[in-house]
């Protein structure tokens, strides 16, 4: 392995020294800071700029474009001061090129209003948009100038940061500088082998960070607005390899505990040979793969991805059986009580006929039914136990939870997910101290680049593979205004037997947001369709009458479901073979692919229409066109990464991934095989230095960085 640089405690201290050692940063601005988490001076100068401000020219108001930020110079031509509905100002500028652009102000001072002399020449600066009188921008910054005042431009980008609450911009970039200006020497802050920096044509930590937050002259304008310069690839790198150590270190934490090995297979093969169905190749192999973690005395961490309705219940179910053969318990936990009862049901279904004892607890479970299931948890009786986040309650003990399976694990956050398994720490009376099994289960694809990089602490297994008969469901896009011919289709289907699903994405009218309310749909499609039973479910329901809903559709006593997107996950209606999609504009990739995965689930031809509401933006026309062109859930994925970006695929709180103060996984998954072979490495030859970079970036948030 490359030499790793070990820096000089003395200098390395420099970067810990409290902010308030900084002239001007007096407690009160350091309470400020500290509520963002900025408490020294390294804390500072990792503070990086959101974007840059390129004020180093003029753009003619005739060449600006819409949603382009830039500058611009000319003299006032009018003023015009409304008070009728709210205060407003709308400033005129006009320039040498003959093109006039408005400033459109709300919040402003009379002594504001007087700089605005028609013929006051002003340089502006902010981001055009289309408005009522051509081009207009809210709220630029800008400055007045002298006739005779030159006012050279900036010589370089302006850096902006984030916004702090109670601190101003002006005075947080001098902050930042002020702390720059303690940067020690380049080799007391390096933490990476020079040659793989050499190799990466990478700069010094020191030289990246003056280059980010003090682009020079000559700087690659472009690039760095792209986040692609070498300054923010040095970073981007260092980010990424201490968010890959926080968690394989706390992988190998977790593995230092004992856990109880699970051989036995009696119970998981009739299990397999009593299901109506066989199972898949993929669920063969991946079932094997999680046989070989649970036979061993170190906790299984594993990760099974697969498409809706390719079977990872059933694989799950089978791993259970490992933990009753060995005379211990298994915890199933679902983020909604609609997904959990379904799973509930499945279960009990399977399990029943096998002598296994499943037990239900969710939030609505109370009294003496709750008392009762608390015992037999604690007991021991209940065997298995499906619940929803209730089962991390205080008063939930189980007597002894070998295996604990969370489903649509990025729902939950990761403080939910440790208390779960701190449960099982606190449960074993044979292995004081030992950690149960962990498997988590999503039927989100995850890119693998994204898996690579956010569950570095997990194996990952993929179900790849639907069971036979499974037809591909056919996917068209339709405008709103074709509305009335799906009214008539879904009368036709409904007729012919089939049920329909139409998911809107609001629950009421919104002035700000065009679309479809759950609830005024229900009342027109049931008055459009006299003849059809129509049903509906919302996030607002109580669970009861929701449960009822959903019940009855599954049942055969709805033919109709407007809903909005709580049926996600989950719902399992063989019957159903059409999904409207409302305003399906408005939705991600995943999301849509997951709403289609409640259709084709039985014999019949099934069909998603996703219905949208014209104009579409750039990113919606891609996004529907791929759902016309693929129903591959790890395609549609990978997609998703590269139109939204890992935060939103996962969920910020629970990874932080979206929290990246730099990296961005989509633009540098180019990087992660470094990262991983680096990080590797330095875990075994030099874990001092793991440490300092996993404290330099992640900091307090090593515990939760991937539980």
């Amino acid at each position: 392995m490359p030499r790793v640089a070990r820096p000089a405690p003395a200098l390395a201290a420099v970067g810990e020294a409290p902010l308030t050692t900084l002239p001007g940063c007096g407690p009160k601005v350091a309470e400020k800071l500290a509520a963002r988490g900025l408490l020294t001076l390294q804390d500072l100068w990792l503070q990086l700029p959101r974007q840059y401000e390129d004020r180093t020219r003029v753009t003619p108001i005739r060449l600006l474009q819409p949603g382009v930020a830039a500058q611009v110079e000319g003299r006032v031509e009018a003023v015009e001061r409304g008070f009728r509905w709210r205060p407003l100002l709308r400033v005129a500028v006009g320039d040498e090129s003959h093109a006039t652009l408005v400033l459109r102000f709300f919040h402003f001072r009379a002594a504001q209003v007087s700089q605005f002399v028609p013929g006051t020449r002003l340089r502006c600066y902010g981001t055009p948009r289309p408005g009522q009188h051509g081009l207009e921008i809210v709220h630029p910054s800008y400055r007045v100038l002298d006739d005779a005042d030159d006012a050279e431009l900036g010589s370089s980008l302006d850096p902006v940061y984030p916004a702090i609450e109670g601190l101003g911009p002006a005075s947080l970039r001098r902050l930042i500088g002020l702390a720059l200006d303690r940067l020690p020497a380049a080799e007391s802050l390096e933490l990476l082998p020079a040659d793989l920096r050499a190799a990466l044509n990478l700069p010094s930590l020191r030289d990246a960070l003056l280059t980010v937050h003090r682009p020079p002259a000559d700087a690659d304008v472009a690039a760095l607005l792209a986040g692609r310069h070498p300054a923010q690839r040095r970073l981007a790198l260092e980010e990424l390899l201490a968010h890959h150590l926080s968690l394989r270190r706390q992988r190998l934490a977790q593995q230092a505990h004992a856990a109880p090995p699970l051989r036995g297979l009696a119970l998981a093969r009739q299990l397999r040979d009593r299901l109506p169905f066989a199972l898949t190749g993929a669920q063969q192999r991946v079932f094997a793969e999680i046989l070989a973690d649970l036979a061993k005395p170190s906790p299984m961490l594993r990760l099974v991805q697969g498409d809706v309705g390719s079977g990872k219940t059933v694989v799950a179910a089978l791993a259970a059986m490992l933990a009753v053969e060995s005379g211990k318990q298994a915890a199933l936990m679902a983020p909604t009580e609609l997904l959990a009862e379904q799973h509930l049901n499945n279960l009990r279904g399977w399990l029943e006929p096998l002598g296994v004892r499943v037990a239900w607890l969710a939030g609505k479970v109370t009294g003496k039914a709750r008392r009762d299931v608390l015992a037999a948890v604690a007991s021991g009786d209940a065997q298995v136990v499906v619940g929803t986040h209730a089962l991390m309650q205080e008063g939930v003990a189980f007597r002894d939870l070998a295996l604990a399976i969370v489903d649509e694990q990025h729902r939950f956050g990761v403080h939910q997910r440790l208390a779960l398994r701190d449960k099982g720490a606190a449960a074993s009376p044979d292995a004081p101290g030992s950690v149960p099994h962990q498997l988590v289960m999503t039927a989100t694809p995850i890119p693998r680049t994204l898996a690579m990089a956010a569950y570095a602490d997990l194996d990952v297994s993929a179900i790849d593979e639907l069971p036979p008969g499974r037809t591909p469901v056919q996917t068209v896009a339709l405008s709103g205004e074709r509305r009335p011919e799906l009214v008539e289709r879904i009368r036709t289907a409904c007729a012919e037997g089939r049920q329909a699903y139409w998911v809107c994405t609001l629950i009421d009218d919104s002035d700000e947001v065009v679309a479809q309310a759950a609830q005024g749909t229900f009342e027109q499609l049931s008055a459009q369709l006299p003849s059809v039973r129509v049903g509906l479910v919302h996030g607002r329901m109580k669970p009861a009458e929701k449960q009822a809903t959903m019940r009855a559709f599954k049942d055969g006593a709805i033919d109709l479901l407007v809903a909005t997107t709580v049926i996600e996950v989950g719902v399992d209606v063989p019957n159903a073979s059409l999904m409207v999609v409302e305003n399906a504009e408005r939705l991600g990739l995943a999301q849509l692919h997951q709403l289609r995965g409640r259709v084709g689930r039985g014999s019949a031809a099934s069909s998603c229409v996703l219905l949208y509401q014209p104009p579409l933006s750039a990113m919606a026309r891609e996004r529907l066109a791929t759902m016309r062109e693929t129903n591959d859930g790890f395609v549609i994925a990978e997609k998703d990464l590269e139109l939204r970006g890992p935060g939103e695929l996962l969920g910020t709180r629970q990874t932080g991934l979206a929290g990246f103060r730099v990296a961005d996984l989509a633009r540098d998954a180019d990087l992660l095989p470094q990262v991983h072979e680096l990080g590797e490495r330095l875990l075994v030859d030099a874990p001092d230095v793991a440490a300092r970079i996993v404290a330099r970036w992640v900091g307090g948030a090593v515990r939760y960085a991937g539980a």
